[in-house]
């Protein structure tokens, strides 16, 4: 296991560990890092959303309408001009309209997409290793 050697620990005690992790919360997921595009899902794009009602019910309705849309790989609140930003992973500009119109259809007054062109810097893992000094 190259976690094990890594951390220089016996697999045993490693996989004690992760599993500790696991049930305390500090590790939500374990998964495979997949390249979007050659897994046919050329389009990456930040949706921008401000909802047309604010309701807790409304608000719910449409957070739970997001949720079933697949091609939605990310969702996040936000505060500032927008309620959230989204990301979507779709195959083609017709698979990202169809996405767009759900949002539409379940409460979105206004939509703004961002289209990705390049990953400058790929999700990285939390810093918990530096010190104050590198703050």
């Amino acid at each position: 296991m190259e976690l094990a050697r890594i951390v220089g620990l016996s697999p045993t005690a490693t996989l004690h560990r992760i599993r500790k992790l696991k049930e305390s919360g500090v590790i939500r997921r374990i998964r495979a890092d997949l390249d979007p595009a050659l897994a046919g899902f050329p389009l990456k794009v930040y949706v921008m959303i401000t909802l047309a009602r604010h309701t807790p019910k409304a608000e719910r309705a449409f957070t739970d309408a997001l949720k079933a849309i697949p091609e939605i790989v990310a969702a996040d609140v936000i505060a500032g001009e927008t309620d959230m930003v989204v990301v979507v992973a779709a195959r083609d500009v017709a698979d990202l309209q169809r996405v767009l119109s759900r949002l539409s259809l379940h409460g979105a007054q206004r939509i703004t997409t961002l289209l990705h062109l390049e990953e400058i810097k790929p999700p990285s893992p939390l810093p918990l290793l530096s010190g104050p000094a590198d703050r």
